[in-house]
């Protein structure tokens, strides 16, 4: 069975130049310097946001949440998938301000980001009403009546943690207001509309792709060149070049970017599709099990079923040592939280004076807050960076060993023990989503069965009896910790490689139960 495989290339754009036609007859091309291309560029997802941001604003109401997740529109048909579809249908367009004048399909890329925005908060909004509908007397501690009560509300799959989260999140609105919110939309804010386009949700009578050779691709898209296009005529036909990185095979299928700006440059977000053959989902012969460590990324073990239906697992650990990244991002983390208590501070004092903060906080605040968007963008970076080296390595690794398969533990049921910010900030991290993903993509694409299995009892059980573990500090040091599994029938091993060895076991034993989901 051959599957597409899509990743998405980040791409700057390079030279430009703007046409007085259209593609098919472009009359006279003039060159169009970089800041102009920047500044054009602006004009486009300046006014993309401005209109998606006060349509989700309208939007942003009970009634609206409820008739987007009945999924029917007036009449009672059924609403489309295309997001900005799906809005017009309920008769919900962006107000164009007066006297501007923008193409349908800029409208339609405007839809289609408030639409995302929009379906993104349909399961927070009914989890929220479900712990609304069903609050119990002591929120800290539910009975046995009151988490069956819960469940039936729940919408199915809503994890525990995303439950305590949003009684904590409405919990502290019942401490400062003294009631319970009328509903999710009093209880969160309209998110922030990204300045970007999605060219996608447009056609061709906007935006056009297409490859010149294996290292070059060309854009066509309609841009304003002036802030507030008053006619058709302020909108102009932009022929730009764009380089593609090596990733991108010659042979791959190009697909319509999304266009934003970064560091005074024009930046593609280039989706490309690879017709690849799907891995098979049982009949493995030897695997490799992955677990997720505190002080060590990736802790593996290489296992292979015996005929008597036994799983035997080499007592060799393979690990993915990366502590001085780790400890990097947690003093970035660390950071981080101090700056936002600094401007959360002055941002305090600022609401509480009728004139405001004086010049020198004023100025204090402003570093503040480009300091804190410096070392989000740097965390964001180096875990990134850092997942899909760990990717890499365990790919590689199922290649050495000759392992066909790659089972991962459920990360999504991990959460944070709520011991100390330190362990907190480890865990709450969104390095391990991305080490996931990275880890389907490169199994996709170089034939490695990519399977998660449940993370329950993975490290409270031996791999060997199944009896419950004991957790100490090393094998002659018994004090209760986490690094040391001791069992009773002689199992002593890492803590990670004993979970590693239980999840390559269970990947194994469960594999003709194996289905595929939307991620492969």
């Amino acid at each position: 069975m051959t599957v597409a495989l899509t990743a998405t290339a980040t791409c700057t754009a390079g030279a430009a130049r703007v046409v007085s036609g259209t593609p098919e007859k472009p009359g006279l091309p003039q060159p169009v310097n970089r800041r102009m291309l920047v500044e054009r560029a602006g004009f486009l997802t300046a006014l993309v946001q401005q209109l998606a941001g006060g349509l989700l604003a309208t939007a942003w109401t009970e009634r609206h949440l409820d008739q987007l997740a009945a999924g029917v529109d007036a009449e009672g048909r059924r609403l489309p998938s295309k997001g900005w579809m799906a809005l017009r249908r309920l008769g919900w367009i962006p107000l164009i301000p007066a006297g501007v004048r923008v193409p349908d399909r800029v409208l339609r890329a405007a839809g289609e980001e408030t639409a995302r925005a929009l379906r993104l908060a349909l399961h927070r909004s009914a989890v929220t009403a479900a712990i609304i509908a069903t609050w119990p007397a002591d929120p800290r501690r539910r009975t046995t009546d009151d988490w069956a009560l819960l469940r039936r509300h729940l919408p199915a799959g809503t994890d525990n943690a995303t439950i305590r989260n949003r009684t904590r999140q409405i919990a502290s609105f019942a401490a400062r207001h003294g009631r319970l919110p009328d509903g999710f939309t009093e209880l969160e804010t309209p998110p922030t509309i990204s300045a970007q386009v999605l060219l996608a949700a447009a056609d061709r009578q906007l935006v056009r792709v297409e490859r010149l050779d294996g290292n070059r691709a060309r854009l066509w898209v309609q841009l304003p060149t002036v802030p507030a296009p008053a006619s058709y005529r302020d909108w102009a036909w932009h022929d730009i070049i764009v380089p593609l990185p090596p990733t991108v095979a010659p042979t791959a299928k190009l697909c319509t970017p999304t266009l934003r700006l970064r560091e005074g440059r024009v930046r593609l977000d280039l989706p490309f599709e690879t017709v690849v053959e799907a891995a098979p989902l049982a009949g493995h012969t030897r695997a490799i099990g992955a677990d997720w460590g505190y002080n060590t990324l990736l802790t593996a073990a290489v296992a292979e079923p015996e005929p008597a239906g036994t799983v035997v697992c080499s007592g060799r650990a393979l690990r993915f040592d990366a502590a001085g990244v780790s400890r990097k991002l947690d003093r970035l983390r660390a950071h981080r939280e101090t700056l936002k208590t600094k401007i959360t501070h002055l941002e305090r004092l600022a609401a509480g004076r009728h004139s405001g903060l004086d010049p020198a906080a004023a100025a204090k605040l402003d570093l503040l807050r480009q300091e804190h968007q410096r070392v989000c963008a740097r965390i964001r970076n180096l875990g990134r960076a850092l997942a899909w080296s760990g990717a890499r390595w365990l790919i590689d690794q199922a290649h050495a060993a000759g392992a066909t398969v790659v089972y991962l533990e459920d990360l999504t049921s991990m959460e944070a023990p709520g011991s100390s910010k330190a362990w907190n900030r480890r865990l709450s991290n969104a390095t391990r989503g991305v080490l996931a993903d990275a880890v389907r993509h490169l199994g996709m694409r170089e034939q490695v069965a990519v399977v998660t299995v449940p993370a329950r009892g993975t490290s409270s059980g031996c791999p060997r009896c199944g009896n419950k573990l004991r957790h100490v500090q090393a094998p002659d040091n018994h004090k209760p910790a986490n690094p040391w599994a001791l069992c009773a029938c002689g199992h002593s091993t890492d803590r990670d490689f004993s979970a590693a060895q239980r999840i390559a076991a269970r990947g194994l034993a469960g594999q003709h139960r194996t289905t595929r989901n939307r991620a492969g």
